[in-house]
């Protein structure tokens, strides 16, 4: 049995189509084909249902399937390991992020980079419930994110700095003068929200009651174009301080709400390998000048 099998059997299984799993592995449906039948073989069962119109798993595919998956993990484990032996001159590091987070990974992005140039970063900006998806299912190493509401199993969350739901108005705005804005102030103004399902957005709703009555004109999922908005009208949004780290035009006045705390954190599956470019990485994000303003602010 390869390991070049189980990858094959893995994608099949997860496209359910031999043409588009030998589109996405670049190799001939023939070939493929024939490394599945081989892998069957050595099985001695046959792990899928195949007619002219549809490809299912049998009950020994669908057995296999948690099996192979795991092994392909920890075929890539070992080859992370042998790779971090050179001194992180070679290695590919994923991580996710969440688009309030991103003002505060610039500076470390581009400190990496030069520090580490044979290293290929991958980001993927998304929202927080689909990157712990990619993180469980390690196509991320680690992501960036504030910490969730609730716990979730099998992940560890460690804190960078603290931080604090904030209404976001252009220096113009009345409210920009006031040190705190509570929700009833906020009644008073047209605001543009995160969409729901942004952490932001997840946060807010968590301290607001049935009985608010806010005039909310538009919802996005993208803050660059929210944070335009606010700088050329007088709509209010609601995001982390942290979302207009660099930001020019806009002003960050906190909500006076109790517990208004809302933790930066790197968050890692609990099992996992740490690569040494990922600790390097958060190493140097937690001594960027984005993070330790955030720290000195909160203390």
């Amino acid at each position: 049995m390869e390991l070049r099998q189980l990858k094959y059997f893995v994608k099949v299984a997860g496209n359910l189509s031999f043409s588009e799993a030998a589109k996405n592995l670049c190799v001939t449906q023939s070939t493929l084909s024939q490394q599945i039948k081989q892998l069957e073989g050595e099985l001695g069962t046959q792990l899928f249902i195949r007619t002219s119109h549809s490809v299912e798993l049998t009950e020994a595919g669908k057995e296999l399937l948690p099996l192979a998956i795991a092994t392909i993990h920890s075929a890539e484990s070992c080859k992370d390991r042998i790779a971090d032996l050179n001194a992180l001159s070679v290695g590919t590091l994923n991580i996710g992020v969440t688009y309030s987070f991103s003002p505060i990974l610039t500076e470390t992005l581009i400190t990496f980079m030069k520090m580490y140039p044979s290293i290929k970063l991958n980001i993927f900006y998304k929202p927080m419930a689909e990157l712990m998806e990619m993180l469980q299912e390690r196509e991320v190493d680690f992501l960036l994110a504030f910490r969730p509401t609730r716990s979730i199993e099998g992940v560890e969350s460690h804190i960078l700095f603290q931080n604090c739901l904030a209404a976001i108005v252009r220096p113009s705005h009345p409210l920009a003068a006031r040190e705190k804005v509570t929700l009833a102030e906020l009644e008073k103004y047209d605001l543009a929200l995160p969409s729901r399902g942004l952490q932001a957005r997840n946060a807010f709703d968590a301290v607001i009651t049935p009985y608010n009555k806010f005039r909310v004109r538009i919802e996005l999922n993208e803050v660059n174009i929210l944070l335009k908005l606010i700088r050329q009208t007088e709509l209010v949004t609601v995001l982390a301080e942290a979302s207009i780290h660099n930001e020019s035009g806009v002003k960050a006045v906190p909500l006076d709400i109790p517990d208004n705390g809302m933790a930066g954190c790197v968050h890692l599956l609990s099992d996992s390998y740490r690569k040494r470019s990922m600790q390097e990485f958060i190493r140097l994000l937690s001594e960027s000048l984005a993070v330790r303003e955030r720290r000195d602010a909160w203390i």
